[in-house]
């Protein structure tokens, strides 16, 4: 195979004139080679033969596999085995080394999507360190961050909790500052608003309906999905705290609600080459000033006694006996009060209209009382006997007086 410089040679010496023969002598290839190399364009690159590989028959499957769920070349290995391959895993790991980029560049694709006014929301929380409080002690500092998707609107609010009243609360806070609601607002998968894929946290949910709009989330381990929110959070951190001193959390939110008005909404946005405030007004935002403000329930710790009661201001509320021992929330709606365990609804009673009430519903009683005649039963036998089946002997009563003489 000739190189590129013998290649160029061949033809330099063709150009000055020099036959096929000398330039055979000069060059010491055969006269046939110096032929070839005049009779074609362009150096043909060396191109090896394809030669056959154990693993041909299983690259399709490795492909597909690697693919959707980017398995190790041990494992593949392991399966591809089960199916008639007898080589290396040198083979596997080779061949899987030529579908990483590609995979990578197809797992971070994202599609960018943009919403019609009003449409959507994005919200997320971030984490933004912790700092000494009044008692000395360090706490967290969140924010909760919430965008428009339409026009980029942007709010933001610090928080020293990520509960599921504080983000109640916060959005709230932001319906107001906004004046309405979008028709949807997507989260990750936070534990407030979606306990597992499928299960929507039942308080919230009913906070959505309240305000009448749809909670969505976006694909687990996708969190690009939600991607608007995602870069103002970074953009919070970097052109709002960076560099900047705080006297304590009202002075943070106070500081925060500045910089939204003069500067993060006010700014020409990147991709919409238009103010937010000023799209702010082409957004079909649902308003909620026409309504009420959600009553957001207090919220106390509890333990059901052995007779299936928690105690709350003074009275007492039952539930089903099988919750004895638990601890509990007990959240009061008003005139209502709902006792949960994590997400599971309990017990709901009217509030006690005065103090040393008792509530209970009566089929906690009657469960209650199943469960006591159930224990009656289930008793263990005491440890000593009394034989009531043998005859006592009946003695005459001359018998013990001649004992007491």
């Amino acid at each position: 195979m000739l190189t590129m410089e013998e290649w160029m040679d061949i033809r330099q010496l063709n150009r000055e004139g020099h036959s096929v023969r000398a330039i055979a002598r000069m060059t010491g290839f055969s006269r046939n080679t110096v032929r070839s190399v005049l009779r074609n364009g362009a150096p043909k690159p060396y191109t090896r033969k394809p030669q056959a590989s154990k693993l041909d028959p299983f690259k399709d499957y490795l492909s597909k596999r690697y693919t959707e769920c980017e398995l190790s070349a041990v494992r593949l290995r392991e399966e591809i085995a089960g199916m008639g391959y007898t080589g290396c895993i040198n083979l596997v790991q080779r061949y899987l080394r030529t579908l990483s980029p590609a995979t990578r560049a197809l797992t971070s694709a994202t599609v960018r999507f943009e919403t019609p006014p009003g449409a959507q929301a994005q919200v997320d929380w971030a984490y933004c360190g912790r700092f000494a409080g009044p008692d000395g002690k360090e706490i967290p500092v969140y924010a909760f961050v919430m965008v428009l998707s339409f026009s980029r609107m942007l709010f933001v609010e610090f928080t020293t909790s990520m509960s599921l009243l504080t983000l109640l609360a916060c959005h709230m806070q932001a319906f107001g500052y906004f004046g309405g609601v979008t028709k949807s607002i997507l989260y990750d998968n936070m534990k407030q608003v979606s306990i597992r894929p499928g299960t929507w946290n039942a308080l919230f949910l009913d906070f959505a309906g309240y305000y009448g709009f749809s909670p969505r989330t976006c694909r687990i381990r996708r969190p690009r999905t939600k991607g608007k929110v995602e870069r103002m959070v970074a953009y919070i951190k970097d052109n709002f705290l960076a560099g900047r001193s705080f006297a304590g959390l009202t002075d943070l939110n106070t500081q925060a609600r500045h910089w939204l008005e003069h500067t993060a909404n006010v700014r020409v946005h990147a991709t919409t080459g238009k103010r937010p405030a000023d799209l702010l007004a082409e957004e079909k935002l649902c308003p909620v000033n026409t309504r009420r403000p959600y009553a957001l329930p207090e919220v106390v710790s509890r333990k059901v006694d052995r007779e299936s009661f928690v105690s709350h201001s003074g009275s007492r509320y039952m539930v089903a006996p099988e919750h004895v021992g638990k601890q509990v929330q007990v959240y009061c709606y008003g005139d209502k009060l709902v006792i949960r365990s994590a997400e599971t609804i309990l017990a709901q009673h009217k509030r006690a209209t005065s103090t040393g009430q008792t509530v209970a519903d009566k089929e906690h009683v009657s469960r209650l009382w199943e469960l006591c005649a159930m224990g009656e039963q289930s008793k263990q036998p005491p440890s000593w006997q009394l034989n009531t089946g043998e005859q006592v002997a009946t003695r005459a009563l001359a018998e013990y007086e001649e004992v007491v003489a």
